[in-house]
């Protein structure tokens, strides 16, 4: 009887908890996700989960194309959409810890039809991303001019990969922890030796701001003279940045799995400004005080780590060692972000299974709370990675990655409009938002603001395209497949399911609320226990 209670308070009661108006809704898997994510699992996963590559290479293209300054701009104001996003978010999924997370929201506050064109369209974001973390890492190894095929590394990054997450959420959160670790430390260091290296602490060459004067704080896009070619750089610098914040979401994903999620969610979400300030803003600072944006290693660009203003930076100190050490950092970011990857897009299709939006097969659930189904399935699709191998087929394999920037803006566009359907309401409904386990500042408007500019960088993504002399046929494509997609599948799945808005006085605010409760918090043993407590 014991056990059997245990399980009852452990699983999610998939029936209870999601209901949007399908009859395949309906359908209960026999086991349910089981939460198993500690609390300094979800705040490591918060401040440090999917960052891959990216942020240590990716800076290159932003300051080549916006300069230092353009570069700053615009991972400040990519960084503000991020943060406005992610509290209106964690209000919600901090309040309702589901299964499916901002996906099956949507279906609960704005149309069941959203809920499927999200979650689509935010499954395929992923199985797309992962493949390509894994010929990441086949690159990245090319550094050490060691004599192995990509192949092999992508099989063993293969193997890590699936091998982490078939051992379930905890392992999972665990492996993500120690990843996580090693991004927030590599970052600090890097930014602590950036400081030192500005201040001449190495060469006795004091930078300060020169590279701000000389080439210049902007960069003429496409050598567009006056205020307008400075404007186009920004522009260019905040839409690549934009990319490298995809992907804080994946908390909402994780809340169903997260241990007492009405305490442990709003301290990750909290937490998200340090995610932002540090790794963004702190990195973008740094590279534009040390690397000029004219620097040839730069713009000549690359995927491992002579690609890195970083590494650029400390070669150009004549320091040795490092660089190979940054290497490696950016091996365990590709690995870990590679590991995300397929959590979320597991996670994803088993939310979509539940609301009748996937085959039931997907709802397959070990004792374990391992939704096997969805993560072989979504397995499947890394031997994508394979295609790297081959030029032609290396060109489709761009294409697809090349379409997921977009999807992950039109995920933040989906979740801000759940937001403030979740706040009207709440508001129409005489509930008090002061009861909720948080309560984020600066609403409406900062869901406003975050869903606005969402819909201007999709708008605007491939708008490069479309100066004198520049237009590619599959830069257009893979840029605005996504935003014509996404209209296109809401109107079928309207007219499929015949589905209707939810009205502001029937949303549910109540239905699988009730049955989650944390467990009272462990009393703070001593001085570090209570820090640690803070911290996590």
């Amino acid at each position: 009887m014991m056990a059997s209670q245990n399980e009852k308070d452990d699983s999610l009661d998939t029936k209870s908890q999601v209901d949007l108006g399908f009859s395949e809704a309906q359908t209960q898997p026999q086991h349910g996700l089981q939460r198993k994510l500690k609390d300094r699992h979800i705040a490591m996963i918060s401040i440090g989960g999917v960052i891959g590559t990216g942020l240590f290479v990716g800076t290159a293209n932003g300051l080549v194309n916006g300069g230092p300054v353009g570069l700053l701009l615009a991972y400040i104001v990519t960084g503000s959409m991020c943060y406005c996003m992610m509290v209106s978010l964690g209000e919600m999924i901090a309040y309702m810890p589901v299964a499916g997370g901002h996906i099956t929201l949507a279906g609960r506050f704005v149309d069941p039809a959203l809920a499927f064109t999200l979650g689509w369209m935010y499954w395929y974001n992923w199985i797309l991303v992962l493949p390509g973390e894994m010929s990441a890492v086949g690159v990245l190894m090319q550094y050490w001019d060691i004599p192995v095929s990509n192949a092999v590394w992508i099989v063993v990054c293969l193997t890590v990969i699936v091998t982490i997450n078939m051992f379930g959420a905890a392992v999972y959160g665990e492996c993500e922890f120690a990843f996580a670790s090693i991004k927030v430390v590599a970052i600090v260091g890097l930014i602590i030796l950036g400081i030192i290296l500005d201040l001449g602490g190495v060469t006795g060459d004091r930078i300060g701001f020169r590279y701000w004067i000389d080439p210049g704080p902007f960069v003429q896009f496409f050598g567009i003279s006056g205020a307008w070619g400075r404007f186009l750089g920004f522009w260019r610098s905040l839409i690549v940045s934009a990319g490298a914040y995809v992907g804080t979401e994946i908390v909402a994903i994780a809340a169903a799995e997260t241990k007492n999620p009405h305490r442990n969610l709003p301290k990750a979400i909290k937490r998200i400004y340090i995610r932002i300030l540090l790794f963004y803003i702190g990195s973008v600072i740094i590279v534009g005080l040390l690397v000029p944006s004219n620097d040839l290693r730069v713009q000549l660009g690359g995927s491992d780590a002579s690609a890195s203003p970083f590494v650029i930076a400390i070669e150009r100190a004549g320091i040795k060692a490092l660089p190979s050490i940054i290497n490696a950092v950016l091996v365990s970011a590709a690995w870990s972000a590679g590991s995300s990857d397929l959590y979320t897009s597991s996670r994803a299709l088993y939310g979509l299974a539940m609301a009748g939006n996937a085959p039931k097969i997907f709802l397959r659930v070990t004792k374990g709370g391992l939704p096997y189904a969805s993560l072989i399935f979504c397995a499947l699709f890394s031997s994508l990675a394979f295609m790297t191998l081959s030029s032609g087929a290396g060109q489709v394999f761009t294409w697809f990655q090349n379409l997921c920037g977009v999807a992950g803006m039109i995920t933040w566009l989906g979740s801000s409009i759940t937001y403030i359907r979740f706040y009207n309401g709440m508001k129409k409904q005489g509930r008090s938002r002061a009861k909720l386990p948080y309560r984020s500042p600066l609403q409406p408007y900062a869901a406003y603001y975050a869903a606005f500019m969402s819909f201007i960088v999709c708008l605007f993504s491939g708008w490069t395209t479309f100066l004198h002399g520049q237009w590619a046929t599959d830069t257009f494509i893979t840029n605005y497949f996504a935003v014509a997609l996404f209209p296109v599948m809401f109107i079928a799945c309207k007219l499929w399911r015949k589905t209707k808005f939810v009205r502001l006085e029937e949303m549910d605010f109540d239905e699988g609320v009730h049955e989650i409760e944390d467990e009272p918090l462990e009393p703070a043993k001593n001085v570090v226990h209570k820090v640690w407590q803070w911290l996590m």
